[in-house]
């Protein structure tokens, strides 16, 4: 059993891994620019003004599919650069030597070279816009494949990462979209895998999840705001756009929307809190006169029926039971 604890992608509280394993990189960047005068960020940097408010398009719920795609790109790029060289297995289904995506002979030297960040752009781009799938399921996807990382105590190598990715974006498409992409529509994209090599990599890498691929909201939460630190650190900034008059009404609408909701989630909890108290008030003082009865004094017959009555209300009865005095 693993420590769901120490597991980012079943623990909204436990770093991410990709975050941490770009830490080494960012620090020495800082430091080059520290030692070269190199003032860090980009010099065009849009700052907000009294009279001018910059906004990106990408929020928790509706992220940007493009710069979403190239913060994934980037945090499997430091999975693999970063990896760890402790001889960790290699499963069969996830090579590319023994099940390759194209006809095209692989190279002797395929498992010694690591993948730039352009090149895993590019292979997740193409089947994300192939598919026509959303940004939020980059995330769930990036959520499954260290999923798989920790639970399959594997680790992602220039001889497995395509394999491991298309396996995560297989599974997060059908969890996340309504409409599911199928597995022949994948070998309508890459065009010399076949559909009985698309399914066993499904199965297996469902079994190496356990078949858990429930995620949470706080951990989906988790995950994206992760990636916007790590394009931050990598100078991977979101666009920004002066706040339009347009936009200003439409984010107003839902600030109101959000606090009508909020504010009749506050009347229902404030009514169920009430209806406790008096629910506890009345058992209270049924337990009392009940014990007033065991000690052989008399109660009033319509003082007991009135709590029978209230309890049996409570529960969605309205009929009196007669009390034995």
């Amino acid at each position: 059993d693993l420590n769901m604890e120490f597991n980012p992608s079943d623990h909204p509280r436990a770093s991410t891994i990709f975050l941490s394993k770009s830490q080494t990189d960012v620090r020495e960047k800082r430091k080059s620019l520290y030692i070269n005068h190199h003032p860090p960020g980009q010099l065009r940097r849009k700052y907000s003004s009294c009279s001018t408010i910059f906004l990106d398009d990408s929020t928790v719920s509706q992220p940007n599919l493009k710069y979403t795609i190239k913060c994934v790109a980037l945090a499997i790029y430091y999975h693999i650069k970063n990896r760890d060289t402790d001889g960790r297995m290699l499963l069969d289904i996830f090579d590319e030597n023994l099940h390759p995506l194209s006809k095209s002979e692989v190279p002797p030297d395929y498992d010694k070279h690591d993948p730039e960040q352009k090149q895993i752009y590019r292979f997740v781009r193409t089947l994300f816009s192939a598919a026509q799938l959303t940004a939020e399921c980059a995330i769930v996807t990036l959520v499954y494949l260290e999923r798989l990382l920790t639970y399959a105590e594997i680790d992602i190598c220039p001889a497995n990462w395509k394999r491991i990715v298309l396996g995560a974006i297989l599974l997060a498409s059908k969890v996340w979209d309504d409409q599911a992409v199928w597995n022949v529509d994948y070998c309508q994209i890459l065009k010399d895998i076949t559909v009985e090599d698309m399914n066993e990599l499904e199965r297996q890498f469902l079994e190496l999840l356990q078949f858990n691929i429930n995620v949470p909201s706080s951990v989906y939460a988790k995950y994206y705001f992760d990636l916007r630190s790590l394009a931050e650190a990598n100078n991977l900034s979101f666009p920004l756009e002066p706040l339009s008059r347009d936009r200003a009404y439409k984010l107003e609408a839902i600030s109101r929307l959000c606090e009508d909701k909020y504010k009749d989630f506050r009347k229902a909890a404030k009514k169920r809190s009430l209806y406790t108290f008096m629910r506890k008030q009345q058992i209270r003082c049924l337990e009392e006169e009940t014990k007033k009865c065991s000690r052989g004094r008399k109660i009033s017959e319509n003082c007991a029926i009135f709590c029978y009555t209230v309890l049996m209300k409570g529960n969605g009865s309205m009929r009196k039971k007669r009390v034995i005095r």
